[in-house]
């Protein structure tokens, strides 16, 4: 690397290091726990076939659709990254309109359906909203993270937990809504449905090629009817004029829905940390909130089509915080009938990932403040009517403490590990705090900050903990002095760093000496002037905080000349 190590100036520490070495090599022997994907990440497991159909998918999600691909007539987006960014395939802000005729408490579809679509390819072809609709209501986008394991989880685990006619008096009876299936070798074969805000899809395909037609207006080969503004068969043959289905195949035999639903079906669940719970966990349980809120199923084996699931998804844990079935939600209930879910009915929403919606409740009514206050809001409205209701009153009795915890723990929903200031990257500012939380002379306790930075949740930040944080560690880990021990290593076992640099001051280094000539000048100024700017891991990001800026400027004045 151009840097040489001075010689260790006590024997202590060179014994440390030999140390290191013995433990290294034992660590590297066995297998770290692997850290969860991060958000937005596939799902571990993929072969490359696999992995580059998630690539490509994931591409053409965020790619807008033209008029002359199918586009329209009418539509809300023009692709699907505009709803699901938080991140791609996550949940979205966006509201949609549903609209309909109420009288005397039964609802009415009007020609063209209850979606309100805000956009038209050209003049005459809008949808408005017309003028005998007297009932409105709002959704948002959800997110489909970890929905293919989702998928994957068999009917009779989510039967399992139903109670149609609360035979237990816990007063809660979900029920599960059978829906027709499309996109498989039996569509019209009901499965029990699990995607969309009332259990109204069963698998991702059929998710993929609703959205498709309803919100962008593409035909395929899942709904290949286009959607006539406001049911106007006269409008819709003026303003479509491409034949249907509107979605071809390209030449590896995929369609736009199939690419996109590889995207969404090989998306990994938003991670959890602490992974295994927080004592707020135990609060959730008390407070009766799992009655609904069901955390954990295992997958199955065989896809919809009775075929052997892919084994990034077979027999997996997937930690979805939901039942899947329909409940009664009082006054949450929006009034829109969808199948055979009723107005008052809506699916316990996924938990998953929760931490990281920044609107929340169907119709995002909950959209300000900082997530604590979020959270309580929410929590709050499931009562005071309704299968929520108990565990409402519950959270609103409970002392500050419990409180506090149980919306501790939702915040863990959502989490990575090892990312304690949740940017989303691990980096030198996650290490030095997993290196402070090494010297803690105390049991971690997951309920601890320095319990998402306890992998293996064994009281402890060690070695192994180390190894984990190093294969989702995203910065540059250097050898500085070709010992085959890596520089966090060193600093972590108690190699000295007082600049942050993530390289040991026993390293000589000559800060800002950026080509290795032996001096600072003019040439090392101008690579940090090409690098400024946002720099993760850059060698010209002097104090390793994730910019190349003034301070790293006044870094590299201060050694400027002839290094020592």
């Amino acid at each position: 690397m151009g840097i040489e190590k001075k010689s260790l100036n006590t024997m202590g520490m060179a014994l440390a290091i030999s140390t290191l070495v013995v433990m290294n090599a034992d660590l590297r022997a066995g297998d770290p726990v692997v850290p969860q994907p991060a958000v937005g990440a596939p799902i571990d497991g993929l072969n490359s076939t696999q992995r580059t159909q998630f690539d490509l998918g994931r591409i053409l999600f965020g790619v807008p659709l033209l008029v002359e691909d199918g586009l329209g007539p009418v539509l809300n987006k023009s692709n699907c990254r505009s709803c699901h960014s938080n991140p791609d395939g996550g949940p979205g802000n966006i509201a949609v309109t549903h609209f309909g005729v109420v009288d005397k408490g039964e609802f009415t579809a009007l020609p063209g359906g209850t979606l309100l679509q805000l956009v038209a390819i050209s003049s005459g072809c809008e949808e408005s909203l017309p003028p005998e609709a007297n009932f409105t209501t709002n959704r948002i986008t959800p997110g489909m993270l970890g929905y293919g394991l989702v998928e994957a989880i068999a009917d009779a685990d989510i039967v399992a937990n139903e109670d149609p006619t609360d035979a237990d008096s816990d007063g809660i009876s979900g029920r599960v809504h059978w829906v027709p299936t499309f996109g498989t070798d039996v569509p019209g074969e009901l499965r029990a449905g699990r995607f969309g805000w009332k259990s109204i899809v069963a698998n991702v395909i059929t998710f993929s090629g609703d959205a498709a037609l309803n919100e962008m207006g593409l035909t395929n080969q899942i709904f290949g009817e286009e959607t006539a503004p406001n049911g106007d068969l006269a409008r819709l043959e003026l303003c479509d004029d491409i034949p249907d289905p509107e979605d071809h195949p390209d030449r590896q035999g995929f369609t736009f829905v199939d690419r996109v639903t590889h995207f969404q079906r090989y998306l990994a669940p938003p991670p959890q940390a602490p992974r295994s719970g927080m004592t707020g966990e135990t609060v959730f349980n008390d407070f009766g909130c799992n009655a609904c809120h069901t955390s954990s199923f295992t997958t199955g084996t065989l896809t919809t089509d009775g075929l052997p699931l892919e084994s990034a998804l077979e027999n997996k844990v997937v930690k979805p915080y939901s039942d899947f079935l329909l409940h009664d939600m009082g006054l949450l209930g929006d009034g829109l009938p969808q199948g055979d879910a009723s107005g008052n009915e809506f699916r316990t929403t996924p938990l998953m990932g929760v931490a990281r919606r920044l609107s929340m409740i169907h119709d995002g009514r909950v959209n300000s403040g900082p997530i604590e206050s979020r959270l309580h809001q929410a929590i709050s409205l499931h009562g005071p009517f309704g299968e929520g209701a108990n565990a409402a009153a519950a959270y609103l009795d409970a002392t500050k403490d419990d409180q506090d915890a149980l919306i501790k723990f939702l915040k863990s929903l959502g989490r990575t590990d090892f990312d304690q200031d949740e940017d989303d990257l691990i980096t030198l500012q996650d290490f030095e705090v997993l290196l402070a939380c090494s010297k803690i002379d105390a049991v971690i306790s997951p309920d601890d900050a320095c319990g998402i930075s306890d992998v293996n949740q064994d009281g402890l930040i060690n070695l192994v903990d180390l190894g984990s944080f190093l294969l989702a560690y995203e910065g540059v880990n250097g050898d500085c002095d070709d010992d085959g021990v890596t520089d966090l290593e060193e600093i972590f076992l108690g190699a000295t760093d007082e600049d942050g640099n993530g390289i040991p001051d026993e390293c000589v280094a000559c800060p800002g000496d950026f080509n290795e000539n032996g001096v600072v000048d003019g040439g090392d100024l101008g690579l940090m002037l090409v690098a400024w700017g946002s720099c993760t891991g850059c060698p010209e990001d002097l104090n390793a905080d994730g910019n190349v800026n003034g301070a790293d400027l006044g870094l590299m004045l201060v050694a400027w000349g002839v290094c020592p």
